[in-house]
Order: C-alpha cells, then sequence, then structure tokens
C-alpha cells in the first residue's frame, strides 16, 4: 500500500479539504495511474452533498471522480494492454463479476455486481472506493482505457462520462447520416451530444429555453435551433425527428418532445430528474414511438467512443480549475454556471 494526495468532504455539509489516503499496491493484473486531469461531473455533487441517499448513501469521507485521465507510472506482471508512460483513463466502473450474462456479453454497465470508481465497497482494501479528486489510482486493466494521442488531456476528461453517456444512446438507436436528431438541454451532456450527432452525420436540432444560447449551439454542431417555449416553433418539427437526447434534469413536459418523433422515433434520457414525469401513453402508441433511459456505455463502447474523437477531434469544452476552488465550482455548477464542464487540474495538489 501508499499514500495518495486526495481532496475529500466529511460530510453533506463540509467544504472540501485535503487528506491522505491509502491506494493498494498494484496486482499483477493492475495499472497505477498518475492522474493529471479529472473532470467534475453533476453526480459528484449529488454524491458529496448526499443528494442520492435514498438510493445511493454516501459513506464518508466521501472523494468524488470518476472522469479520470492520467499517465500510467507502474503495471503488475500480467498487464499487457499498457506500459508506463502511457497516457490512460478511467470512468465510471473499475471493476465487475466478470461471469454473469451482462458481463459475458460485453455490458458491464449492466452487472448487478460492478463497482464503481467511488463510493462503492472496495474488495482490495475494505471501506468504499476513492475517485479522481487525487493525484493517483490503481485499477484492473480490463477498465482502463486508452487515450488517443491528438486529444488535449483537459477536454478529454469529461469523455469519460458526459462523453460516454451521449454517445452510447446515440449508437444503439442508430444515429447516422441522414437522420434527423434532436438534443434537449444544451449543458454538460447537452453539448457533447450536439457534439456527437454532428460528427455522425445528421441533422441536429437543439431545444433549449434560452435563446442566449442560440450562438453557442451553432458553433457547437447544431443545425438548427428551437427555444423549446415557443409552441409554433415545436409545432414546425411534429412528428419529424428520428432519436431525441433528452439531456434534462429538471422537471419539463416530456410529451412535448415525445410528440416530435416521427414513427418508430426513440426519445432516450440521459437527464435525470428526481421527480417522475408523467407520459401520454397514446403519445407513444400511435407511431410506434418508444420513450427509454440510458447509462453510461461498456468498456468497449467507452474505447470506441474515444477512437472517435481521436479521428474526428472532439473533445468537452471545459474550464480548467485548480482542485483548491471545488468548492466553488459546485456553486457554479448549481446555476449551470459553466460552459460546459469543469475539468481539475491535478498539478495543483503538489502543492498541498
Amino acid at each position: 500500500m501508499y499514500n495518495s494526495k486526495a481532496y475529500s468532504v466529511a460530510s453533506a455539509t463540509s467544504p472540501f479539504a485535503h487528506t491522505t489516503i491509502t491506494r493498494r499496491d498494484p496486482t499483477e493484473q493492475d495499472v497505477q495511474i498518475e492522474i493529471l486531469f479529472c473532470g467534475i461531473c453533476h453526480s459528484d455533487l449529488h454524491q458529496a452533498r448526499n443528494e442520492w441517499k435514498d438510493v445511493m448513501p454516501t459513506v464518508y469521507p466521501c472523494i468524488p471522480g470518476h472522469e479520470i485521465v492520467g499517465r500510467v507510472t507502474k503495471v503488475g506482471a500480467a498487464v499487457t494492454k499498457f506500459k508506463p508512460g502511457d497516457i490512460a483513463a478511467v470512468g465510471c466502473m473499475v471493476d465487475s463479476d466478470g461471469t454473469c450474462p451482462e458481463c459475458r456479453a460485453g455490458l458491464e454497465q449492466f452487472c448487478s455486481n460492478f463497482t464503481l470508481t467511488y463510493n462503492f465497497p472496495d474488495k482490495h482494501l475494505g471501506g468504499v472506493t476513492y475517485g479522481g479528486y487525487s493525484d493517483s489510482i490503481v485499477v484492473d486493466q480490463r477498465f482502463v482505457l486508452r487515450v488517443p494521442a491528438n486529444l488535449n488531456l483537459a477536454g478529454a476528461a469529461p469523455l469519460l462520462c458526459a462523453g460516454i453517456t451521449t454517445y452510447s444512446p446515440m449508437r444503439h438507436w442508430g444515429v447516422t447520416k441522414g437522420k434527423k436528431v434532436g438534443v434537449v438541454g444544451l449543458g454538460g451532456l447537452g453539448h457533447m451530444g450536439v457534439k456527437f450527432a454532428h460528427a455522425f452525420g445528421a441533422h441536429v436540432v437543439v431545444f433549449t429555453t434560452s435563446p442566449s444560447k442560440k450562438d453557442d449551439a451553432f458553433r457547437l454542431g447544431a443545425d438548427e435551433v428551437v427555444i423549446s417555449r415557443n409552441a409554433d416553433e415545436m409545432q414546425k418539427h411534429a412528428g419529424s425527428f428520428d432519436f431525441i437526447l433528452d439531456a434534462v434534469a429538471a422537471e419539463h413536459d416530456i410529451n412535448a418532445f415525445i410528440n416530435l418523433l416521427g414513427r418508430d422515433g426513440n426519445l432516450t434520457m440521459v437527464g435525470a430528474p428526481d421527480k417522475p414525469l408523467p407520459v401520454a401513453v397514446f403519445g407513444l402508441i400511435f407511431k410506434r414511438r418508444s420513450f427509454s433511459g440510458s447509462p453510461i456505455g461498456s468498456i468497449a463502447e467507452t474505447q470506441e467512443m474515444l477512437d472517435f474523437c481521436g479521428q474526428h477531434n472532439i473533445t468537452s469544452d471545459v474550464e480548467v480549475i485548480p482542485i483548491q476552488k471545488v468548492d466553488e465550482a459546485y456553486e457554479r455548477l448549481i446555476k449551470s454556471d459553466v460552459k460546459y464542464r469543469f475539468s481539475i487540474d491535478m498539478a495543483s495538489l503538489k502543492s498541498e
């Protein structure tokens, strides 16, 4: 075991503070990574403040972070995929049972016994796993990913959650050239959805409640922008979409968007409102529309996504911050005061 510098919260109301944690020495299958950048996901905030206490209560101290990019410093004797000096990444999962039907199908994200990167039981050291708000991490090579050399690392970090969360459902529902795709909400997830849909060759329509976001939507790759509060603008697109990605986590009228789908169109939720959204079933029945949700993708699909990003030079739009400003970043995140993700420069942790 060895010591690692980190930033943690001691309770739901505590500010982040410097701490020292214990990491396991690499086993024969493990990769040890010096963390260079870690993205801030809204789920980090929910977890740090125990806002998911009914489904995923937080164990303190909590060290969030599952959008990790870094440099390999050490590998176990059986590791074949990585060597010291490689640039590597870790996302939301660090283990699964490997034997269930989901794992055997290469869909580890649906494994009932997976291990999340933080706040999940740690089978190696006991207690819970600690995430990427730290200077290093040790992960089984099966859950470590390669980062294309041409990508900016600060912008690549959020690809490990925001990227794969939006890429996976688009691949699943067949977003390709010639499809008409809607993206609801232009935030951390939505802006990645626009970039991917554009890169897939789709006709991309952004739905936003904020007229001020129009220019940015076009810059990111949108072909059209609709102000969703304008009934006339919405009606112009009725029954015309092949796929809509909904990245809004607040309560909203989901039926207004379901009615924009064409026959066999799909609307997938990646935003997670904390209250149920009423669905008018006839809106689904008459055009055989479907309404679904999607989490992250598998490890193989995440690698596919990273390679796709390398080919198309896609990264997240980020504001790089030192780790000492995490609390401030959380407050700004609540106000949607970031375009479009925060990425923590872990070099700032060395001064602690």
